[in-house]
């Protein structure tokens, strides 16, 4: 066990970090890089495109797999000793089968002390492609869709009922497993429409209701407010997404990542004001449910391109610490219950977006979490 290991006031704040889980070898994933060590391949390799271009990023901790318990007690320690309670999976199935989850089964799952963090899943189903490859990025091609039809829905919703939502440190809201899903849009073309979605996740929380559970808790994934491109689904006119959350039955919704909602190419700062400035107007008039404020740590996707693309600039500990005081706030300022804010993440570093600890601000992020839901007086 680390010496991260610490006595922590618990916080009333439930801070949940995404966890990209890319980092070790699984044959599916060979293809997309050299040797056997999942993204790290590219991050080891990545190089400036441009003056002041922070790259390549380095973990303070190594290149280590997120498959190995030992490495995943380590980062859960540092997390729950600086605030982050939950982490949420990125789960991902293609081509009928399951796809990196020896992150979660054999890492978190297997770490002595996965009763520090808690976890919850966030279905990934968007589509799997060339993106992923630098040697083959300038040619965008899909590898895997991430649509599915109602049978691998069923199958896909049982797997995460019996192998996951039970266990003791699964995250509940009023006793209710959370399940995220992060592409509507590929949800509803997979199962034919609308009504069809909503049929496959209502029979979702039956299956959950049997499992002994009051219901399910699903968590929608919001994006820019561009309608869905859904007519030849449909055959109606597409839907907005904040009609489409509705229609389906959602209960809460949050972010994944601040570059659905605002460009790169622009100040860490400036990027930050512009999307927090929408948020009263979701949680009033865009949609009916709780939006769960969220929180990203940057914008680099540089690794995985051969071509320069644009970045978010200029990011810090400091002004990341400062957005979690505002956010932290607003959930205060507003009564949302849980206080559940969401942070892009604990891992994206193929996107620049992580808290995990690098050689440039070692622990800065993770001890800005710290200072804003553990040290403040007042807020706990």
């Amino acid at each position: 066990m680390s010496d991260l290991r610490t006595i922590q006031p618990a916080s009333q704040f439930d801070i949940a970090a995404y966890f990209w889980p890319a980092y070790h070898d699984e044959p599916r994933w060979r293809p997309f890089f050299t040797g056997t060590k999942g993204e790290w391949a590219i991050i080891e390799d990545a190089v400036a495109k441009f003056p002041g271009h922070y790259q390549p990023r380095i973990p303070l901790w190594g290149f280590e797999s997120d498959s190995d318990p030992r490495a995943m007690e380590r980062k859960i320690d540092a997390a729950a000793s600086h605030g982050v309670n939950v982490f949420i999976f990125d789960w991902y199935w293609y081509d009928n089968a399951p796809f990196l989850e020896d992150s979660i089964n054999e890492g978190y799952l297997k770490a002595a002390n996965n009763d520090r963090v808690k976890f919850f899943i966030m279905w990934a189903n968007h589509d799997a492609g060339t993106a992923w490859d630098v040697r083959r990025s300038h040619d965008p091609r899909v590898i895997w869709p991430g649509a599915v039809d109602r049978p691998v829905f069923d199958t896909i919703a049982r797997r995460l009922t019996d192998r996951y939502l039970g266990h003791p440190s699964y995250y509940k809201i009023d006793g209710c497993p959370v399940v995220s899903i992060y592409d509507l849009n590929t949800l509803v073309a997979g199962l034919g429409g609308v009504d069809a979605a909503r049929a496959a996740l209502d029979s979702f929380r039956s299956l959950a209701v049997r499992a002994g559970f009051p219901d399910l808790h699903l968590q929608a994934i919001q994006w820019s407010s561009i309608p869905f491109f859904l007519k030849d689904v449909t055959g109606d006119s597409p839907p907005t997404q904040d009609d489409v959350i509705e229609k389906l039955g959602f209960d809460s919704v949050t972010s994944y990542q601040w570059i659905h909602t605002a460009g790169a190419d622009r100040t860490y700062e400036a990027w930050g004001n512009e999307v927090m400035a929408q948020w009263d107007d979701w949680r009033t008039r865009r949609f009916k449910i709780p939006y769960f404020p969220h929180v990203s740590v940057g914008w680099d996707s540089n690794p995985r391109t051969v071509a320069p693309r644009p970045i978010v600039t200029d990011g810090s500990p400091a002004l990341f610490e400062g957005f979690l005081r505002r956010t932290r706030d607003y959930v205060l300022r507003n009564n949302l219950s849980p206080r559940l804010i969401t942070i892009n993440s604990w891992n994206e570093w193929s996107e620049g977006s992580y808290i995990e600890p690098d050689e440039r601000f070692g622990m800065g992020y993770l001890e800005a979490v710290k200072s804003v839901f553990l040290d403040e007086p007042g807020v706990r």
